[in-house]
């Protein structure tokens, strides 16, 4: 059990290890850059890189290439990472080749310290099973949590990005423009929803309706509170209502809704602490009140029960 406990020590402080790693110290622009990088008004001049890393990156894009998988679950998984924010179409394979390498890197691992681990037969099977079982999963896991952490900085942003889009609409530009120049505008403070606004911009650009890029946006984020503000200028556009008074109203309830959102939290910050009070802070508190007077009773009362039994023995 012990031995057990302690390899799950050991995979948890890898994974938060390489977690730490990959954000602080991996460059994640890079990886942006190589899977399709941020849409832009600007263009720039590729520099120059190293013929390793282009060697590498095409190995890695092969891999994924032959990687079977079912088309379905090719559909799902590219929508999964155009939410996360890649929208290039080699995004895909090279999800699938970095879940091919962490199998194998796990199932290495696992072969190599296994004898440290176990003597036992059957757990020197189980443990390598297992470790690919985790590199499988690892990736998705990681992919979720990109997915959810993009959904929460695209909803935190959405309303000062509403009211910014009102000042334009009601200072006299067009939808268009208005979309534009808030991407623009929040390129450096919010740049998930201004890359989303960009691309809408593009698209419309591109000769789409303006209805069918907006659906785009719905369905390309997959974030709720986007849907609904998707559907409100649909809406808008279809019946001519006021644009500028639909958003202000919109933008108005999302602040409330925040706002009862973190009072919800607040009320529920007492029930999740009773845990951790009645298994950490209570023991400690009951030893120093308690503590000393209980020593007296080990010192004192003790004694005079031995006595009184020696007197009526």
């Amino acid at each position: 059990m012990a031995i057990l406990l302690s390899l799950l020590l050991f995979l948890i402080l890898l994974g938060a290890i390489s977690y730490f790693g990959y954000r602080r110290y991996a460059r994640p622009g890079r990886v942006y850059e190589q899977l399709g990088g941020e849409a832009t008004f600007t263009t720039t001049m590729p520099g120059p890189t190293a013929a390793g890393d282009g060697m590498i990156i095409k190995i890695i894009q092969n891999l994924g290439e032959h990687v079977p998988i079912d088309p379905a679950d090719a559909s799902l998984l590219r929508r999964d990472l155009m939410a996360a924010g890649y929208h290039s179409d080699d995004a895909l394979f090279y999800y699938q080749a970095g879940r091919v390498i962490a199998i194998v890197v796990f199932v290495l691992l696992a072969l190599i310290f296994r004898g440290f681990i176990t003597q036992n037969g059957i757990l020197s099977i189980v443990i390598p099973v297992g470790a690919g079982m985790l590199g499988y999963f690892l990736p998705t896991l990681y992919l979720d949590h990109l997915v959810s952490a993009r959904h929460e900085r695209i909803r935190m942003s959405l309303p000062d990005a509403l009211d910014l889009l009102v000042v334009s609409v009601e200072a006299g530009l067009g939808l268009d423009q208005a979309i534009q120049y808030v991407a623009r505008e929040l390129a450096n403070t919010y740049a998930d929803i201004s890359e989303e606004l960009q691309l809408v911009n593009l698209e419309i650009r591109a000769g789409k309706r303006r209805v069918e890029a907006l659906r785009n946006l719905a369905e390309r984020t997959g974030e709720a509170e986007l849907r609904k503000l998707v559907a409100i200028l649909i809406q808008t556009e279809r019946f001519g209502t006021s644009i500028a008074d639909s958003l202000r109203t919109h933008s108005d309830f999302m602040r409330v809704r925040r706002r009862q959102e973190a009072e919800e939290r607040a009320n529920k910050v007492g029930v999740k602490l009773v845990f951790p009070i009645f298994f950490f802070i209570l023991p400690a508190m009951l030893v120093v009140s308690a503590g000393p007077g209980l020593l007296q009773v080990f010192k004192y009362l003790f004694p005079l029960m031995r006595q009184a039994g020696g007197v009526v023995n």
